[in-house]
């Protein structure tokens, strides 16, 4: 560069002084900002392109020209936005801005002389519809009541950004954007990315493809302004003499709007507007390369019905409502070439949110079956402009090499980093040239050291076994050995699964109270009291029947010749008559009952059942997993042995995958020897006592 272009980094940012005086929150800066530096921008390239035609046609002024209409032709066929008074008329915005009395119908005129697509990024004139993108006439529309017009855009006017080439202002840009990202962010799903982190992103790119003059596609699903999308493509032009074309696609109307223009400034480049989980913009291709830092922790209930309607079997399955990552990076997977290479930013939940079975899980599962992860890189805290959150890069790689099939490296580069002398929002470090190469040499070299584990992909695997457990009592008796066995019609033997009683009387007594039912032809039904049966059965007796609790409180269910109750110390069920008392084993008095209605023959009544039945309960237990099935059936059964001591059935299990940073890294402090403690403590007493001396003196 001829000249520093960041020296207009701060005379940008002092247009913000009018906003500030006429009561403008500082949150909103970005919007009244963004229309006038996208303006500025076009301008100053235009008139570039402008000086550069006319030294091509032969010309040294418009009216040196001898083929207007070809000129003008050769112009718009650039594509790079055009806007007849600055072609035509050379009246640009610091010409207009000379004349403050003709300055309304000037700027207007300005405005409206850019080409359609153009006049539809800056929002010139579009009235009351959804899609505004900048919104230029809207914002200057609020800061000409607020009568600062005409300075805000004379100050703006005052930038010349003429001498600089695109590569320049594209720097200024990403600067300018990522001020804007830090004021203006509402949730911590809505990220920036920083240039350290573009850096990183880019060098384990451009270690990992050829330098070659194979033509090479980048894709961004969730470009937003196009600082990562652009930056990567600039790094890897910077050290590859490869040909590149980058894709883009974002529903921020401002972000976009940025992106798009900085596109038409770009060889090669096709940004598009919507959401990418529902508008499909590029469906019909796969790319060489994907970048993105999608927005997280943020839900998408807003287009549920599109997602699951959705036809294109881009997601294998669903993640929680909550939270849409994992969408993004489904996505993302569906467009990468079958050779393809993807770097994704995510926080921490992707790597364990969600059980075995859930729709993360089962996304992660997805992943690791197909073999596509090949690095997961967890970054510094303190690392974006408004969060302090851990985040992690996952490496997606569909041409691993042979000796890295079935197999992921985590590296911590939790600690790799350089603190900022002064804070940008809550970013206050950053990673330095030598950082980023200690974690991409540490993923070329993909072996083991102090900060990179390399692991078979099934280590992330494991099983989660259903059990149905069968509760015993002290003697390891369960009552399910008091059923009755019957044979079916084929012979086989059926176990029953309760004892049914004929009560006379329930009674529960609690330190509160004594609830009690003898009666079950309900002759306590009170006409006077409830309107009908009915609401005698829902309002008093259903309640107090779901109330009464066989395990925590003295229960007894009574017949004609015993009573039932179950002793808690022993934990079985005991049937007493008048001469003995018998244990049955562990099991449940069930009691229930029902309300039936009238029919032609019989009234309306209510019946009171109670049952026996055996203490079932569900469980599950996490069990390492093997893809091999005889080892994986071997590894579960030798841990029931070692751990379930209680009766149990399999019922379902469900392989889940999830990735555990904290415990593959985890370093337990190391404690200090009781010697060492021993004598600190030793010193603070002397150095007490020596001050207990000092007072009393």
């Amino acid at each position: 560069m001829s000249q520093n272009i960041l020296q207009y980094e701060s005379k940008i940012w002092s247009t913000a002084d009018l906003l500030i005086a006429s009561g403008i929150k500082t949150s909103d800066f970005p919007k009244y900002m963004m229309p006038y530096f996208a303006m500025i921008m076009l301008e100053s390239r235009l008139v570039r392109h402008y000086k550069i035609l006319l030294n091509d046609f032969g010309a040294s002024t418009y009216d040196d020209i001898d083929n207007i209409e070809d000129f003008i032709e050769e112009f718009k066929d650039s594509n790079l936005g055009y806007n007849d008074l600055v072609i035509k008329q050379q009246k640009t915005l610091a010409e207009i801005c000379r004349n403050d009395k003709t300055f309304d119908n000037d700027f207007e005129t300005y405005l409206k002389a850019f080409d359609p697509d153009t006049k539809e990024l800056l929002g010139v004139d579009r009235g009351n519809t959804e899609e505004k993108y900048l919104d230029i006439s809207g914002v200057s529309g609020q800061l000409r009541k607020k009568g600062i017009l005409f300075d805000t855009v004379k100050k703006w006017s005052e930038i010349d950004l003429t001498d600089f080439n695109n590569s320049d202002i594209t720097t200024l840009e990403e600067h300018i954007k990522r001020k804007w990202a830090d004021i203006s962010a509402e949730t911590a799903g809505e990220q920036y990315t920083p240039d350290d982190i573009i850096a990183l992103i880019s060098e384990i790119i451009l270690s990992k493809i050829e330098d070659n003059d194979a033509f090479l596609t980048i894709y961004d699903p969730t470009c937003g302004g196009g600082n990562l999308l652009f930056g990567v493509e600039d790094k890897i032009q910077e050290r590859y003499n490869r040909p590149t074309k980058t894709y883009g696609e974002d529903w921020s109307d401002s972000l976009y709007a940025l992106a798009k223009i900085e596109s038409r400034f770009r060889t090669d480049s096709d940004i598009r507007y919507g959401n990418t989980l529902t508008n499909i913009s590029f469906i019909e291709k796969q790319f060489d390369v994907i970048v993105a830092n999608p927005p997280y922790g943020v839900d998408w209930k807003g287009y549920k019905k599109d997602i699951e309607n959705d036809t294109t079997e881009r997601f294998h399955a669903l993640p929680s409502i909550s939270d849409g990552q994992f969408l993004f990076t489904q996505h993302i997977l569906s467009q990468l070439d079958a050779k393809g290479l993807s770097v994704v930013v995510h926080n921490g939940s992707t790597l364990f949110s969600g059980d075995a079975g859930s729709g993360e899980s089962n996304i992660r599962k997805y992943f690791f079956d197909n073999d596509w992860v090949e690095a997961i890189i967890q970054m510094p805290t303190d690392e974006f402009f408004n969060t302090g959150i851990y985040t992690y890069l996952w490496v997606f790689n569909k041409n691993k090499i042979e000796d890295r099939k079935d197999k992921v490296i985590l590296i911590n580069g939790s600690n790799f980093f350089q603190p900022l002398k002064k804070s940008k929002g809550k970013k206050r470090k950053e990673m330095v040239f030598e950082n980023r190469k200690t974690i991409v040499d540490a993923l070329t070299n993909f072996k083991d050291t102090d900060y990179a584990k390399v692991f078979d992909k099934w280590h992330f695997y494991f099983n989660k076994q259903a059990i149905m457990l069968t509760n015993v009592d002290e003697n390891s008796k369960t009552f399910e050995s008091q059923l009755p066995v019957k044979k079916n019609k084929e012979g086989e033997k059926i176990r029953a699964k309760s004892i049914k009683l004929n009560p006379t009387k329930i009674i529960q007594i609690t330190d509160e109270e004594t609830i009690e039912i003898t009666d079950f032809e309900i002759e306590t039904f009170d006409a006077k009291k409830h309107k009908s049966l009915f609401d005698y059965f829902n309002d008093e007796l259903k309640p107090l029947v779901n109330s009464l609790d066989y395990k925590e409180a003295n229960l007894k269910v009574a017949t004609a010749k015993k009573c039932y109750y179950f002793d808690a110390d022993k934990e079985t069920i005991i049937e007493e008559t008048k001469e003995s008392k018998t244990a049955l084993g562990n099991g449940k008095i069930v009691v229930k009952t029902s309300f039936k209605k009238a029919t032609k023959t019989k009234e309306a009544n209510i019946s009171i059942r109670v049952e026996l039945t055996p203490d079932y309960e569900k469980d599950y237990e996490i069990i390492p997993y093997s893809p091999i099935d005889t080892e994986n059936q071997r590894n579960i059964a030798n841990f029931m042995a070692q751990y379930i001591t209680k009766p149990f059935r399999y019922i379902e299990n469900t392989i889940g995958v999830e990735i555990n940073f904290n415990k593959v890294f985890y370093k337990p402090e190391q404690l200090r020897s009781l010697h060492e403690i021993t004598t600190d403590l030793n010193d603070l007493e002397n150095k007490l006592s020596d001050l207990e001396q000092e007072l009393a003196i």
